[in-house]
C-alpha cells in the first residue's frame, strides 16, 4: 500500500538486519531511571509495522534517533507513541510529507513553549478565579479527528501561538474543552479552521480590552476601598474573596452586552439580506394580489 505521497514502506532500505539495530534480538530493556526500552524488532511488533518500515520512517526523519549502546539501538515509549501517531495519521488520509511537517511543528511547539506557560498553570492564588475552563489532553490523531483533516502545519502553529494548545510529551493539551468543542462544531458547519482561529485571535484582542475595563474598575474603585478598611494590609484571602465576588458580575455584564450587540448586528444584517432579496421575510409568502391573480386565471365552471 502506498502512503498518499507516492511513497511506501517498500521504498525504504531492505530489512537486511543491518548492524546497530539489533533486529534479530527483540528483548526489551529498562534504563537506570526505570524507563522501558525496546530493540528494533520488538518496537516494530508493538507498533504493528515491519522493521523495514521502521527504518524507512527513521530515514525520513519521522522518528527521532534511538539511543545507541555499542552496536545496539534502543528505542523508548516516545518512539512507540510516535509510530502509533504516524499510523493513525496515515489512516486518516495524511501523507507522509504532511505528517513530517506536522511532527516538525509538534517538536517546535514542545521546544519553544512550556505547557504551564501557555496554559497559565503556574502557581498563583488567582489562577482560576475567573477562568472556568477544563483543559483536555489529546493525541495528534484525536486532534486530527476533531477537525476533519484541517489540522495543518499553519493551523497548528496558529493554535500554539494563540495559546489554545500546548505540547506536553507526546500529547497536546487544549486549554479549554468548551473552546475545543465550539471550534470543532464551527468547522463541522463549514467554516474553515483557519477562519475560526483568525476569529479567535481577534476575539482574544477584544476580550483583553474588556478585561482591562474591569481590572481598571477594580484597581481604581474597589481596591483602594478595601485597603482603607484594612490599615494593617490587605491579606490574600480577602483579596481572593473580593475577586470571587466580582467574577459573576463581570460575566453577567459581558454576556448581556454581547447578546444585545448580536441582536443589533444580526437584525441589521438580516434587513440587508431581505432588501437585496437574498432571503424572504419571516411569514412572507405569495402576496394576496398574486393569489387573486392566480384565482382569476383559473377557468370558471359554466
Amino acid at each position: 500500500m502506498r502512503n498518499g505521497d507516492g511513497t511506501g514502506p517498500g521504498d525504504g532500505p531492505a530489512d537486511d538486519g543491518a548492524a546497530g539495530d539489533g533486529a534479530a534480538d527483540g528483548e526489551a530493556g529498562t534504563t537506570a531511571q526505570g524507563t522501558r526500552e525496546f530493540r528494533t524488532a520488538e518496537l516494530a511488533e508493538l507498533a504493528g509495522i515491519t522493521t523495514r518500515t521502521l527504518r524507512f520512517y527513521r530515514e525520513r526523519k519521522l522518528l527521532p534517533p534511538p539511543r545507541r549502546e555499542g552496536r545496539i539501538a534502543w528505542y523508548d515509549e516516545h518512539h512507540l507513541a510516535r509510530l502509533r501517531t504516524i499510523s493513525g495519521l496515515l489512516a486518516r488520509g495524511h501523507t507522509l510529507g504532511g505528517i513530517a511537517d506536522l511532527l516538525g511543528a509538534f517538536e517546535s511547539g514542545r521546544d519553544s513553549h512550556g505547557t504551564a506557560e501557555l496554559l497559565g498553570l503556574e502557581s498563583s492564588m488567582i489562577t482560576s478565579l475567573f477562568a472556568e475552563e477544563t483543559p483536555i489532553r489529546l493525541t495528534p490523531e484525536e486532534l486530527a479527528d476533531y477537525f476533519q483533516g484541517e489540522v495543518s502545519v499553519e493551523n497548528l502553529a496558529a493554535s500554539l501561538d494563540i495559546g489554545y494548545i500546548a505540547v506536553d510529551g507526546d500529547e497536546f493539551v487544549h486549554t479549554s474543552r468548551r473552546l475545543l468543542d465550539a471550534s470543532s462544531a464551527l468547522v463541522e458547519k463549514g467554516i474553515p479552521l483557519a477562519a475560526v482561529l483568525a476569529a479567535g485571535r481577534e476575539l482574544r484582542t477584544q476580550t483583553e480590552a474588556i478585561a482591562d475595563v474591569f481590572t481598571g474598575l477594580f484597581r481604581t474603585h474597589l481596591l483602594p476601598k478595601e485597603q482603607a478598611a484594612a490599615p494593617d494590609g490587605l491579606d490574600a484571602d480577602r483579596l481572593g474573596e473580593l475577586l470571587t465576588q466580582l467574577r459573576p458580575l463581570a460575566k453577567q455584564v459581558v454576556e448581556a452586552e454581547l447578546g444585545l450587540a448580536l441582536d443589533r448586528r444580526v437584525r441589521a444584517e438580516v434587513d440587508q439580506w431581505i432588501a437585496r432579496g437574498d432571503v424572504t421575510a419571516p411569514g412572507a409568502g405569495p402576496s394576496a394580489d398574486a393569489g387573486a391573480a392566480q384565482e382569476e386565471e383559473q377557468p370558471r365552471p359554466d
